[in-house]
């Protein structure tokens, strides 16, 4: 074999491959989620939330109540989301005044 047919050789590997890994020098589980395979699951998750959304829009409130919207697939490197940002106020949570004045920074005063 000469070096033209092997330089051409190596240039036509496939992407995931165990020699393109090595000359890039990435994992299994990163070529795994390569651009198009993003993709496929970008739009996969957008199929479901619109499905959820068009249920719960359109369907008999009864059966929809507890309906939860779909977890997105996971992909390598994002964190699921714990929703941190939800703050509730009041009722057996806490005092709604307590709860206010933490966020905002202020004093709570009792009327």
């Amino acid at each position: 074999m000469s070096w033209l047919e092997l330089k051409t050789f190596l240039k036509f590997l496939p992407w995931d491959s165990a020699t393109a890994r090595a000359v890039r020098g990435s994992t299994p589980e990163e070529d795994y989620w390569s651009p198009d395979r993003q993709l496929a699951a970008t739009l996969i998750d957008s199929v479901r939330e619109q499905t959820y959304a068009l249920i719960k829009l359109h369907g008999d409130p009864k059966k929809t109540k507890r309906m939860r919207p779909p977890e997105p697939i996971q992909r390598p490197g994002v964190v699921k989301r714990r929703n941190p940002t939800v703050i509730r106020f009041g009722g057996r949570h806490g005092s709604g005044a307590a709860e206010l004045a933490k966020v905002f920074g202020g004093h709570a005063t009792n009327p």
